[in-house]
C-alpha cells in the first residue's frame, strides 16, 4: 500500500513541486541578471549618442538652433506623459504581488495609453520639423537631434509592443511565475527609457532652449 501511494502521480507531482518552483525561481534570477546586462549595453548606445549630439549640437549649417525650433511646454506635456507611465506601471507591479490580474491588465492599460501619447507626440514634433524643412538632412545639429530622440523614440515604440504581447499572455495564461519575470524585465526596460528620456530633456531641449 505505502509503495502504491509513493508511485501515485499525485504524490509524483508533490514531491516535485518544491524543486519546480526553486528551478524557475533561478531561471527568473538568471533572466533578470541577463536583462540588466542589456540595459548596460543600451546605456553604452545612449553614451555614445549623446557625445555625438554635443558634438554636433553647434553645427546649424545655417540653419535653425535648438533655441529657435523646441517648444518647452509641448515637451514638457510629453516628459508628463511618460513619467505618470512610470508610476502606473508601479501600479501594475503592486497588483501583481498581490495576484490582482483585473487590476494588472487595468494599470498596464493606462501605462500603454500614456506611453501611446508619448510617441504620438514625438512624432507629430517630428513631422512638424520636416514640414517646415528642418530634417535630419538639414544640418550635423539636427541629425544629431533626429537620431537621439528617435532611438528613444524606437524603444518606446518598442517597449509598447512588448506591453500588448505580455497584457495578451496575462489574459490567455493568467499571472504565472513566467509573466511576472516578464513584467519584472519590462519595468526595467521602462524605469530605464524615463531615466534616459530625463537626460534628454536636460541635454537637448532645456539646454538647447535656454541656450
Amino acid at each position: 500500500m505505502s509503495a502504491e501511494i509513493l508511485h501515485h502521480p499525485a504524490a509524483t507531482v508533490a514531491a516535485h513541486d518544491g524543486s519546480g518552483d526553486e528551478h524557475h525561481h533561478d531561471a527568473g534570477g538568471n533572466a533578470i541578471f541577463g536583462f540588466w546586462i542589456y540595459l548596460m549595453n543600451d546605456c553604452i548606445l545612449f553614451a555614445t549618442l549623446f557625445a555625438t549630439y554635443v558634438v554636433l549640437s553647434a553645427s546649424v549649417a545655417g540653419g535653425p538652433s535648438g533655441k529657435e525650433i523646441f517648444e518647452l511646454p509641448y515637451v514638457l506635456v510629453e516628459t508628463f506623459c511618460l513619467l505618470i507611465s512610470s508610476v502606473t506601471y508601479g501600479f501594475a507591479m503592486l497588483a501583481y504581488y498581490r495576484k490582482n490580474q483585473s487590476q494588472v491588465m487595468g494599470w498596464l492599460a493606462v501605462t500603454f495609453v500614456f506611453g501611446a501619447v508619448f510617441i504620438g507626440m514625438e512624432i507629430n514634433e517630428f513631422l512638424h520639423l520636416i514640414h517646415q524643412g528642418w530634417g535630419p538632412d538639414r544640418s550635423g545639429f539636427l541629425s544629431g537631434f533626429f537620431t537621439l530622440v528617435g532611438t528613444h523614440g524606437l524603444h518606446v515604440l518598442s517597449g509598447l509592443v512588448w506591453m500588448l504581447v505580455l497584457m495578451l499572455q496575462i489574459h490567455n495564461k493568467g499571472l504565472t511565475a513566467k509573466s511576472g519575470t516578464r513584467l519584472m524585465c519590462l519595468g526595467l526596460f521602462w524605469h530605464f527609457l524615463d531615466i534616459i528620456w530625463i537626460c534628454v530633456f536636460t541635454v537637448v531641449y532645456l539646454m538647447g532652449a535656454l541656450a
